[in-house]
Order: structure tokens, then sequence, then C-alpha cells
């Protein structure tokens, strides 16, 4: 019988590529942070759009976190990054945006490499995260942070590529406490556990990290970082800790399925250009008393 994990899955693609969307627009219209401040997340929630694209968002992570009671997490996180092909057809459509041939290329091998990850795939249950893996993702929360705080101040592309990838990092801490805590049989032990409280947690300052990254200026260049920071972590720990499975004999599939998702969300990021229109004044144009507008891209 087929797991339903896949249709989990699938969901989670959509409800995450709605999300990205939604909230790149509400972080557009609000004024730019040049700080970590958690104010910003107060800020946008004052916009229905973000209030929307959160509630996409929590539902593409309910789904998530249910896909991971089955499916290996390398699987998992790297169709996290398909719910950026939805984003950018629906930013063609709604917001009438214009993808350059390159990165119509890459999305279409996006699908590519996604689809030889569902391919290789083996459904299982996880393997419980011990004592040293909860104190390895509590450290990784405060390192988070910290890195966090230096980062807001780098603006344009590159903001949106070094908080995106933070905010990757996060979220993937938060997927490798959600697959062991998924198969949590009770109540009172999915309550008590604290793999629970960590997923909240890094899903907090991922979710800052997002927003802070999305504001610089450029969505693509802001998602497709945080799929592919998100991606490598998780992956790993939950080939080496977590029992995920590949079905026997196509390792190979696996590996190249992988490297191509991954490959395809970075090169996306050298395309990347602001999509909205945040004034950013240079030091040149502040004393004109001019500002010089981003170029919106697609």
């Amino acid at each position: 019988m087929m797991s339903s994990g896949w249709f989990y899955l699938a969901a989670m693609i959509a409800a995450y590529g709605v999300a990205n969307l939604l909230q790149s627009v509400a972080a557009a219209r609000t004024s730019v942070h040049h700080t970590f401040d958690p104010q910003l997340l107060v800020r946008l929630a004052c916009h229905r759009t973000y209030l929307l694209g959160l509630f996409c968002q929590v539902l593409g992570f309910v789904l998530a976190f249910v896909a991971r009671r089955d499916l290996p997490l390398f699987l998992v996180q790297a169709s996290v990054a398909a719910g950026l092909g939805v984003t950018a057809v629906l930013g063609v459509v709604v917001l009438k945006w214009s993808l350059p041939k390159a990165e119509i290329a890459l999305l279409a091998l996006l699908l590519v490499g996604i689809t030889a990850l569902v391919v290789s795939a083996q459904p299982a249950h996880s393997r419980p995260l011990g004592a040293a893996g909860v104190i390895g993702l509590a450290v990784a929360l405060l390192v988070i942070a910290v890195l966090g705080f230096f980062a807001v101040r780098l603006h344009g592309a590159m903001g949106s590529v070094v908080l995106g990838s933070l905010a990757g990092v996060a979220f993937s801490a938060a997927a490798i406490a959600a697959r062991p805590l998924a198969s949590e049989e009770t109540f009172g032990g999915f309550c008590t556990n604290p793999l629970l409280y960590l997923l909240v947690a890094h899903s907090i300052v991922g979710q800052l990290l997002l927003g802070l990254a999305m504001q610089r200026g450029s969505t693509t260049a802001a998602v497709a970082a945080m799929d592919a920071a998100g991606a490598v972590p998780a992956a790993i720990v939950g080939l080496l800790l977590l029992g995920d499975r590949i079905h026997p004999g196509k390792e190979w599939l696996a590996a190249v399925g992988f490297v191509v998702t991954l490959g395809s969300v970075i090169a996306m990021t050298r395309y990347a250009e602001p999509q909205h229109h945040h004034a950013t004044a240079r030091p040149a144009d502040k004393r004109t008393g001019s500002a010089r507008l981003h170029p919106a891209g697609r």
C-alpha cells in the first residue's frame, strides 16, 4: 500500500509555494529592518497578506511534519525547494514577474531532481535522536541567532542569500527535530519531548530570518538560498542518525537527484534580481536627496 506521506508531500509543496509569494509581498510593503529585531514579525503581522501567507506556511509545516513520519528527510527537505517553482509560476501569473530563460531552465532542472529523489526514496519510520543530538540542536539555535545578528547588515541580493541561508539552516534543524518527534505515540510524550520546543524555537528564528531576507529585495534569492542551505544538514543527519532509507540499487539516483536539486536552487541565486521596490539609497544618492530603486526583475 502506498504511504500517505506522498500525498502530504505534494500538498506541502503547494502550500509552501503560496506562502513564499504572499510573505514576499507583505515583506515588500513593510519598512526595511537593518537589525535583528523580532518586531519585524509584529509589523508583518499587521498585513493580512502576511497572515494568509503565514497560515499557508504553518499548513505546509504541518504537512511536512506528517510527511516526515514516513518519508526520509533528504526527500522532504529537498522537496520544499519545489515550492519555489510554485512561487515562480504564481509570480508570473499574479504579479506579472518576467522570468529569464535561465531561471525557467533551472526550474525544469529542479523538477527533474525532485522526481529522481521521489523514485529513490524508501518510506520508513525514524530512529530516536539521542541526548547528544538534542544538545547539538540547542547549540545550533544559539549559533544561528548570533550569525543572524551580524548578517542583517548585508543588503541587496547578497543579504537575501546570506539571511535566507541562515533561515534554511534553522528550518533544517527544525526538520531534524520533527522527524523523530512525529513518531511519538502518546500526547504526553509529545508535549514533554524537548524536541518539540527546539522545533518551535528554530522555526521562529527561521521565520524572522526569512522575513529579513525577503526585505532585501529578491524572493528567488532568499527562498533558493534557504532551500539549498536547509537540504544538506537534514539529509546528512537523517541518513546517519535517523534511519532514512534509499531503495536498494538506487543510491546513485538519490545522489544525482540531490545534487541536481541542490545545484539548481543554488544557481537560481546567480540570476536573482530584486522583485520589489524597496528604496535603498546609496551614500552618493543621500547627498543629492534622491534614492535609486532596485530594478523590477522578473
